[in-house]
C-alpha cells in the first residue's frame, strides 16, 4: 500500500494538513472480537466525517422517527458541505453531509450542548469498547474556522429545520468531529454496525438491530462523498470516509474494517483506504450484491 504515492493531504485546518502522509494503518475485527491490523494501526488522528453514521445511529436511538421527518436518506449530487437543502420539506438530504450532521448532532438526547456532547461520548466509546478523548487543538480549529457550517445552521434555521440556537449545533459537531480514534477503533466501532449494534468485544448491545439496518442503508448509498456510487459498484460496503484520512466499513455478519491513510482522492476518500477495501472486497468476497460469484 505505502508504495502508491497518489493523493493530497486535506489542509482545510491546521492539525490535518500536519498529518504524515506515510502512515497507513489497517484493521479488522471479526465476530468473536479478534483483532488484525497493521503497524500503524494504532496511530491515533481525528475521526471528523467517518463519526456522521455512529452520532445518526445515536440520534435513531434516543428520537425514533423524529430524526426520519427532520433529516432525509436520499443521495446528493453536491459536495458535501454544500450550503443547500431539500427544496420541497427544508430538510438535509441526508445525514452523511455536512447540513445532516449538523442536524443529527442536535437531535442527540441532552438539553443542552454539554449534555449532548456527553451523550455522544459516551456512545461512541461503547461502540469503541474504550473511553474516547477528544483532540482539543481541532476542535477549536473546526469551530474557529465552522464558518460554511454556521451558514448552513442558518439556513436549517430559517428553514425551520433547526431548533437549537446554530453556536450551540456547531460546538457539538465540532467536538464529534474531533474524537480521536485509530484504524484499530474504527474497525471495532465497524464491527459493532457489522453485528446488529452489538460490540463483538464487551458483548454490550449499543444501538438496536432496527437502528442499524437504517444507518448501514444510509453509509451504503450515501457515505463516501461523491464517490459513493463508485464505492458501491467497486466495494459493495456499507462505509464512511473522513477527510483526517480515516474509513470505517461494515461487513454485515462478518467484520469491521477500519483504516488510516491521510492521502485523499479528489473527493475526499482516502487513496489507500479505498484500494485496501476493494481489496478485502475481492479476496473475502464482501460485496453485499455479489450473488452466485465464487
Amino acid at each position: 500500500m505505502l508504495a502508491v504515492r497518489d493523493g493530497e493531504v486535506d489542509d482545510s485546518i491546521p492539525e490535518l494538513e500536519a498529518a504524515d502522509p506515510d502512515v497507513c494503518g489497517i484493521a479488522v475485527v471479526d465476530h468473536d472480537g479478534a483483532l488484525r491490523s497493521t503497524a500503524d494501526a494504532d496511530v491515533e488522528f481525528s475521526v471528523q466525517s467517518a463519526v456522521k453514521p455512529f452520532v445518526y445511529a445515536l440520534a435513531l436511538a434516543d428520537m425514533g422517527e423524529e430524526v426520519l421527518d427532520r433529516v432525509g436518506t436520499e443521495p446528493t449530487g453536491e459536495p458535501f458541505d454544500a450550503v443547500v437543502l431539500e427544496s420541497s420539506t427544508g430538510r438535509p438530504a441526508n445525514p452523511m453531509v455536512n447540513a445532516g450532521a449538523l442536524l443529527t448532532a442536535s437531535l442527540v438526547d441532552g438539553a443542552a450542548p454539554d449534555a449532548r456532547i456527553e451523550r455522544i461520548m459516551a456512545g461512541l466509546s461503547a461502540f469503541a469498547g474504550k473511553e474516547l478523548t477528544v483532540d482539543e487543538a481541532v476542535s477549536h480549529s473546526e469551530r474557529m474556522l465552522g464558518d460554511r457550517n454556521r451558514a448552513l445552521g442558518h439556513l436549517m434555521r430559517s428553514a425551520g429545520t433547526l431548533h437549537v440556537p446554530v453556536e450551540d449545533a456547531i460546538t457539538v459537531y465540532a467536538r464529534a468531529c474531533s474524537v480521536l480514534v485509530s484504524a484499530e477503533t474504527l474497525a471495532l466501532m465497524g464491527a459493532t454496525l457489522a453485528f446488529g449494534g452489538r460490540n463483538p468485544v464487551t458483548g454490550e448491545q449499543v444501538v438496536s438491530a432496527e437502528v442499524v439496518t437504517t444507518v448501514l442503508s444510509v453509509m451504503v448509498t450515501c457515505g463516501m462523498y461523491d464517490g459513493s456510487g463508485r464505492w458501491l459498484r467497486r466495494v459493495g460496503l456499507p462505509a464512511k470516509s473522513g477527510v483526517a484520512g480515516g474509513l470505517v466499513a461494515a461487513a454485515p455478519g462478518v467484520a469491521g474494517i477500519g483504516v488510516y491513510s491521510p492521502p485523499l482522492d479528489p473527493v475526499g476518500n482516502s487513496v489507500r483506504g479505498v484500494l485496501a477495501c476493494e481489496r478485502f472486497s475481492d479476496d473475502l468476497g464482501l460485496h453485499v450484491f455479489a450473488v452466485g460469484r465464487d
